[in-house]
């Protein structure tokens, strides 16, 4: 390997890495699919027949189902988890009120405050993107005040998933007051992937420049052994 190959690999390495963790925070294909189908589920059938209940139910029985098939392949219910207790808190609301269109406002309010989050921390140096993928990356908080290029880094993709989840917010709540049932619920569903694949692409474009992240937990471990080495020598040396 000559010393122009090594940045290369090192970037392509680094990108690799930013993909893997995105993978992971945020679910991959499956968790954009545990995502949708409930709510497509859930509108598709009202559509068909203006049942509120027979809707409700098939979108709670396919988030449930989703959680089992998650169990029975031991795997990570974290994504499918958040989907059942989300479709249950639209499922209760609209119960209550006897509107399905209230299905879908506590998602809205949930989008908008997840928008309001990732803005507000980003003001207060505390990037929410940063304090997600942390622990994903094995930084932890080091970026705060070690690595000010990745701070850097996290600050522009907070921005970035705080104004597109505050630009679906502007699109949905007029729609919320103006249209129908289906109409709302269709729009929703629309709009569950592509803003949320424009905010993962932008997050890998800004880590992926970044300086790469501090193995915090690596540091740890060759703290441990240093001082388990001179401990070791010092009972040699008596």
């Amino acid at each position: 390997m000559t010393s122009l190959d090594k940045p290369t690999e090192d970037a392509q390495d680094s990108r690799a890495v930013t993909e893997a963790a995105l993978f992971e925070a945020f679910g991959g294909l499956r968790g954009m699919i545990e995502t949708v189908l409930p709510g497509l589920l859930f509108v598709t059938i009202y559509t068909i027949n203006k049942d509120l209940h027979s809707a409700a139910i098939a979108a709670v029985g396919v988030s449930i189902l989703l959680v089992v098939v998650r169990l029975v392949m031991k795997d990570t219910v974290k994504h499918a988890f958040s989907g059942v207790f989300g479709v249950a808190f639209g499922v209760v609301f609209a119960m209550m009120t006897g509107n399905a269109k209230d299905f879908y406002l506590p998602g809205m309010i949930y989008t908008l405050g997840l928008a309001l989050a990732y803005i507000v921390t980003t003001l207060a140096g505390v990037p929410l993107i940063g304090l997600i993928l942390g622990p994903v990356f094995k930084e932890n908080l080091s970026w705060r005040t070690r690595n000010p290029g990745r701070k850097k880094a996290y600050a522009k993709a907070s921005w970035a998933w705080g104004l597109i989840l505050l630009a679906k917010c502007a699109i949905l709540f007029p729609l919320y007051w103006w249209a129908d049932t289906t109409q709302l619920g269709w729009v929703l569903v629309a709009l569950k992937i592509p803003p949320f694949l424009l905010a993962v692409w932008l997050t890998w474009v800004f880590l992926a420049k970044a300086p790469p992240p501090i193995d915090v937990f690596a540091e740890m471990e060759a703290e441990e052994r240093a001082a388990k080495e001179r401990e070791s020598a010092g009972r040699s040396a008596d």
